[in-house]
């Protein structure tokens, strides 16, 4: 069952959780906020010792329960040198290209507290490099971060408490369009978590009454490969992840509606899990598409190779220009939004999965019979002759 999403609710928790910063070991303000908001929805919360977020929603049974999982860690920094010139060499914190580093304005976190700063390519001024500010090599040794004070060397640095291993968070500059366009780094996965919290909204204010017990999981260290790891008990037996899919020439991805992922880098998802999300969006009318992503991992990756035997799934909305200045649309975070409350909503089609390990007995079945095929008339033969013909000639 769909449920209505308050897309101004969605909106604008997206808008607060964008204006925390929150690289991946910096995130304890973004899980206090995150936490308050879903104990305000009246969902049970607990933290891990590190501060993963595990909320649950009481279903009708126990098992097999569900999990949904979002993270709230972005990409950022991490002060690797002390430069002679009084500035910051930079070593970063998840995968992503320095050059989207190139001009943006930062935060530094020290021990004696916060500074402001710009991260910069070596050579900045064109009045001085002339057309060596183009031909520059681009990385992470050819930029570096002028800190806002007076810093002529390495000595003025540490006077001001700044050191190497310092975090550093990059501003997300956020622009929600009027065409209904989000532009903003970090995204990937604040996006997700908005949508975890709007689904959850929804829920509670149509009081529905779920199949089994959801756990809503928002994980802190998703961008370097740690994720889900911690999270699940013994009674998940599907983790649907929710995070970004890459809209970019030869990807499937769309900004509209949701991607459904079928495979990333650590291989295909559960067939049985990822078919059923497929047929809610078409039995709900939810627009969707398919995906596959080849240098890409989520928060599921991380649970399969923690040792946890759940079915998993990624459903995505699409990402233009991921981890660099992305760009969503409200259509697809409205669409995520509805497809998890239709799934949460669902009945339990594998009941067998209560079980941890069981017999035969129950056990899932696919298709392996061959397709049916219908006949071709000679005209339709002739029609696509005809239209190769033509193709042809256009190419000769």
């Amino acid at each position: 069952m769909r449920l209505p999403i308050d897309a101004d609710y969605l909106a604008e928790k997206l808008q607060e959780l964008l204006s925390i910063p929150s690289p991946t070991s910096y995130t304890d303000s973004v899980v206090r906020a995150c936490s308050e908001e879903l104990r305000r929805l009246g969902v049970e919360v607990e933290l891990t010792r590190r501060g993963a977020i595990r909320a649950i929603t009481r279903g009708s049974k126990r098992q097999p329960a569900r999990a949904i999982i979002s993270h709230l860690d972005t990409l950022g920094a991490q002060v690797k040198y002390l430069k002679a010139n009084g500035r910051l060499e930079l070593a970063p914190i998840g995968h992503w290209s320095a050059r989207f580093a190139e001009g943006a304005r930062c935060t530094i976190f020290s021990e004696r507290g916060a500074y402001r700063g710009s991260i910069l390519p070596l050579k900045a001024s064109g009045h001085t490099f002339n057309e060596e500010i183009d031909t520059q090599p681009s990385g992470w040794p050819h930029v570096e971060l002028r800190v806002d004070a007076l810093c002529r060397d390495a000595v003025d640095m540490e006077r001001l408490g700044i050191a190497v291993g310092d975090i550093v968070a990059v501003d997300p500059g956020t622009e929600f369009t009027d065409s209904g366009f989000i532009v903003s780094r970090h995204l990937d996965d604040k996006a997700g978590a908005a949508i975890m919290l709007a689904a959850i909204e929804a829920i509670q204010r149509e009081d529905v009454t779920l199949p089994v017990d959801i756990f809503w999981l928002f994980s802190i260290a998703e961008e370097v490969g740690v994720g889900a790891s911690a999270l699940l008990t013994h009674d998940v037996a599907s983790l649907v992840a929710i995070d970004n899919g890459t809209t970019a020439p030869g990807q499937n991805s769309s900004e509209l509606g949701v991607t459904i992922a079928m495979a990333d880098m650590a291989g295909p998802f559960d067939w049985h899990l990822t078919r059923k999300l497929v047929e809610l969006c078409r039995e709900n009318d939810i627009r969707f598409q398919n995906d596959i992503f080849r240098f890409y991992r989520s928060d599921s990756a991380s649970a399969i190779e923690a040792g946890h035997d759940v079915r998993t799934a990624l459903i995505t909305f699409g990402v233009d220009a991921s981890h660099g200045w992305e760009r969503i649309h409200m259509h697809a975070l409205r669409s995520c939004a509805e497809l998890v409350t239709a799934y949460v909503t669902s009945e339990i089609q594998i009941r067998r999965d209560a079980m941890e390990m069981g017999p035969l007995q129950g056990f899932t079945t696919q298709p392996m019979g061959e397709a049916e095929q219908h006949d071709v008339s000679e005209e339709e033969v002739a029609r696509v002759a005809a239209e190769e013909a033509a193709a042809q000639a256009r190419r000769e």
